[in-house]
């Protein structure tokens, strides 16, 4: 029976080793959240990193983790530290990252980190290959598998291939100044169909295709190799019936059934009850426009200060990639406003 195979930097689930055991916890990332009726709803594999290096799994406990992954119907690409800094890291978020949302000026070009991004990528792509069948599905997620596609393809031609990128296509200038942007656009072309969030970035991707390797682009259709590889815009959604369901469940739990959040969260409410609160919810990253919301904020307050005390801001974001210097930068700036507004 054919089945389809989701490929992603990060597995749907999280390992942790203790007391000399694993456990494998479901993950609440937006990939995994997005994917997992996907997952959950018919024959399927997924194939990722399982967040822990070579180095932090001890031999004795491979197997038990193989296990432990096999009943959430996943399976796992090993890599060491080296990997994960030069892949993960490097290319993937000092290079791909930044560029792709037009911080050019946090863009790092290191050879070293592309030559690791490659490898890494072949390293996918023979896991894909070992657990594939011709007839099955196969489903690459974002930007750190950009070479996944052609590499599976070289060796299974006639497989069936879907990328979707979860972040902005930049335009034709700015992607141009990437060093290995024919690498990466020929990588990309080994599908059959590649996905995008918005038409925009869509259209600059096939901007790129025509003005850089000189294909042949018709509409949403790119020929290559007697191929038409179809380009497309699929807006990605929640489930929205299962936060609304959480949503309700939580509001009927008793006093000491109730997150730390929630709490704290009634704490205010009780303190200022005609206060309007602003609730937003991010990851630590500086596309997200955290520090500028918080200029803002701090703005409206200096302008209106009859609002002080009246309106709260509640920002709770999640912190992330901790060792790349662009966000403990921002880090300590977005302390540092808070500390001033308050």
């Amino acid at each position: 029976m054919a089945k389809t195979i989701i490929i992603s930097n990060r597995l749907p689930v999280q390992l942790q080793i203790s007391n000399g055991g694993i456990t494998a916890v479901p993950s609440v990332g937006g990939l995994a959240t997005g994917m997992k009726s996907v997952h959950s709803g018919g024959d399927s594999l997924w194939i990722g990193w399982s967040g822990l290096t070579d180095e932090e799994i001890p031999e004795e406990l491979t197997t038990e983790i193989d296990t432990a992954l096999a009943e959430h119907g996943s399976s796992k690409v090993n890599l060491t530290e080296k990997e994960v800094d030069g892949f993960y890291y490097g290319f993937s978020n000092r290079t791909i990252w930044p560029l792709f949302h037009y911080f050019l000026e946090y863009s790092e070009f290191e050879l070293e980190s592309w030559e690791i991004y490659k490898a890494v990528n072949q390293k996918f792509a023979d896991a894909i290959l070992e657990k594939a069948d011709n007839d099955d599905t196969i489903w690459i997620h974002d930007y750190q598998l950009m070479l996944v596609p052609q590499m599976v393809r070289a060796e299974r031609p006639d497989i069936s291939i879907g990328f979707f990128l979860h972040i902005p296509f930049p335009s034709y200038e700015i992607f141009r100044t990437l060093p290995w942007r024919k690498e990466v656009l020929l990588g990309l072309l080994g599908s059959d169909l590649i996905g995008f969030h918005t038409y925009d970035y869509e259209r600059h991707f096939l901007s790129s295709v025509r003005r850089l390797l000189g294909l042949e682009v018709s509409f949403n259709d790119i020929y290559l190799d007697e191929r038409v590889i179809k380009v497309d815009s699929f807006p990605m959604g929640i489930d929205y019936k299962k936060f609304s369901d959480a949503a309700k469940e939580h509001s009927q739990r008793s006093e000491d059934q109730k997150s730390e959040l929630q709490k704290r969260l009634d704490t205010h409410k009780k303190s200022t009850p005609d206060a309007k609160f602003f609730l937003s919810i991010d990851r630590l990253d500086y596309t997200k426009g955290i520090a500028k919301r918080l200029k803002a904020f701090e703005y409206f307050l200096n302008k209106y200060p009859h609002y002080k005390e009246k309106v709260r801001l509640i920002i709770l974001a999640v912190p992330s990639r901790s060792n790349v210097p662009q966000y403990q930068l921002l880090k300590r700036e977005i302390d540092e406003l808070v500390g001033r507004i308050n």
